[in-house]
Formats: structure tokens, C-alpha cells, sequence
């Protein structure tokens, strides 16, 4: 027989690819988690790593193993849901994973709220982009996720994940005092920015990428001349005149008198969704944090 828990440690070796980032995961050191390794490892009386490098490998009896483990722990939360909702006591961890801007506009609200009414709640909050947010959720790792998506669509989901809708946010155009766009009445068109020196996140991220297609179906290309990861950021370097920006209303601080927002022409609308894992969906504490979160987009 095998710990089960420590069956868990290898599971996330397998994940993250090494120790140390496994250790970050579980909130261990690498000591601890090395050791939970070395006595999982004489339960099964088989080898389950092999050094690579800098990290590790799982060798085919680790594979095997982080394999039923994926589906003992499957089952052991489907139980865990089933008499979380059988005693309808909201108990036990919720851990939620969001985006900066959610994390800042919407989880301090819910978070409040959900402490305030189950105080027996043991909460948690990440923040991270929402591919890695979703990344953990599937994982295990948290218990909810808050995402975006910048089209039309419902966000890709994998089979075993729901999502809701939560709320919908708009973008508007950031420039400098001054600039000759806001001489223009009424909403400013896209393409009539394609000159513009743009403050954007990096390429890769999806408001950035949103962007870059926009303009590429008014037939410009995007000139991003500095990037941010953060939009106060994207506002203080508007306010030098150093470009414009797109920056969505939830979770704005506070606009520098340097700087104008005018509304866009159909403009970019990021729609904000909560997911859980389907076999999490009884839990009375993924409805109650539901609950909370549409408190606070309301």
C-alpha cells in the first residue's frame, strides 16, 4: 500500500517538472517534499524519478502511479462534494485563481463576503493570468477560476470544467491632453488610431493579441512601443505622451488629469466568466462563492 498524499507530491513533481517548483506548489520546502518522495518511492519498492538535468523524470512505474493517482484523487473529491452536499455545511478550502484585474475588482468584495457569513471557509487567493488560473484549476490546485475571454465566444473548456458568466467589461481609449483625436465627436474608430505608438501588454497575452487582429481587419498593423502589465501603468505612460492604451473599466483606479478617455466604436468588450471543476458543482462552497462573486459584479 501507498500514502496517498504522498502519492499527491509525485503528481506535482510530474506537473511542475522539478522538485523545487513542485515544493512552491504544495507549499513545502524541498526538503519535506524529498522525503515524502524517498518514503513513497520504499512503499512501492520501485524506483519513480530519475535525474535529468536540472530536474526530474518520472520513470514508467512513477507514470503509472501519478495516472491512478489522477483518478483516486478524482474520486476521493467527488466524495468529499457528496457529503459536503449531503451535511450542506459550506466548510472546508476554497481557493480561487484570477486575473489581476479581477483580483482587485471583484475578489475583495466576495471574499469579504464569503468570511463574513462562513466563517468556517478556509479562503484562498492567487492571482495569475487566466490560462494559468485554468491550468490550476484542472489541476487541483484551486477551486475556482476567474477568466476572460476578448471574442464573441464561450471560453475553451475542458470537458470536466463549467463556466459562468459573470460580467462583461468594456474598454475605452486612453490618450494624452492635447492629442488630436479629441478634437473628433461622439466614439473615436479603431483604425483611426492605426498611426498611433501603442502601451500594450506583451504579445501572447489575449487583450494584446485582441488588439493586433483588430486592427490587422482594418488593414494596419500594431505598433506597440511600450508594453505593462498593469494599467495604472498604461495610464502613467499615456500621461507622458509616450502613446495610447486600452483600458478596460472594472477594477480603474484613478484617471491622471493628463490623460482623456473617449468611448470606442464598437469597442472591445472582455467578458468575465467564474469555472469550477464539474465534480466540484455540488459543493456548497463553490455555490456560495458563486453566490458572492455575482454579488460583486452586480
Amino acid at each position: 500500500m501507498f500514502d496517498v498524499m504522498r502519492a499527491r507530491s509525485l503528481q506535482a513533481v510530474a506537473r511542475h517538472g522539478t522538485i523545487s517548483a513542485a515544493a512552491a506548489a504544495l507549499h513545502l520546502t524541498q526538503s519535506a517534499l524529498s522525503q515524502q518522495l524517498v518514503k513513497l518511492e520504499r512503499e512501492v519498492g520501485q524506483p519513480l524519478l530519475v535525474r535529468r538535468g536540472r530536474g526530474v523524470v518520472l520513470t514508467d512505474a512513477g507514470i503509472l502511479l501519478v495516472e491512478h493517482t489522477n483518478e483516486i484523487l478524482t474520486r476521493i473529491t467527488e466524495t468529499e462534494t457528496a457529503l459536503e452536499a449531503r451535511r450542506g455545511q459550506v466548510v472546508g478550502r476554497m481557493a480561487v485563481a484570477a486575473f489581476a484585474t479581477a483580483t482587485r475588482a471583484i475578489l475583495p468584495a466576495a471574499l469579504h463576503q464569503l468570511r463574513l457569513h462562513h466563517p468556517d471557509l478556509r479562503l484562498e487567493s492567487r492571482e495569475h493570468d487566466p490560462d494559468t488560473a485554468l491550468g490550476l484549476l484542472v489541476h487541483g490546485d484551486v477551486d475556482m477560476a476567474i477568466i476572460d475571454e476578448w471574442l464573441p465566444a464561450e471560453p475553451h473548456l475542458p470537458d470536466w470544467v463549467q463556466a459562468t458568466h459573470l460580467i462583461d467589461d468594456v474598454s475605452e481609449l486612453a490618450l494624452p491632453a492635447r492629442h488630436h483625436l479629441l478634437t473628433a465627436a461622439g466614439p473615436i474608430s479603431l483604425s483611426a488610431c492605426a498611426d498611433e505608438h501603442w502601451i500594450a501588454w506583451e504579445s501572447g497575452v489575449r487583450a494584446h493579441d485582441w488588439l493586433r487582429r483588430a486592427l490587422h481587419e482594418h488593414g494596419h498593423e500594431l505598433h506597440v512601443a511600450h508594453t505593462a502589465s498593469e494599467h495604472q501603468t498604461f495610464l502613467s505612460l499615456v500621461a507622458a505622451g509616450l502613446g495610447v492604451a486600452l483600458v478596460p473599466r472594472l477594477g480603474r483606479g484613478p484617471v491622471p488629469d493628463e490623460v482623456t478617455l473617449k468611448p470606442l466604436h464598437q469597442p472591445p468588450v472582455r467578458r468575465v466568466f467564474a469555472a469550477w471543476r464539474t465534480d466540484t458543482a455540488d459543493r456548497p462552497a463553490v455555490q456560495a462563492t458563486l453566490a458572492a462573486l455575482r454579488n460583486a459584479t452586480t
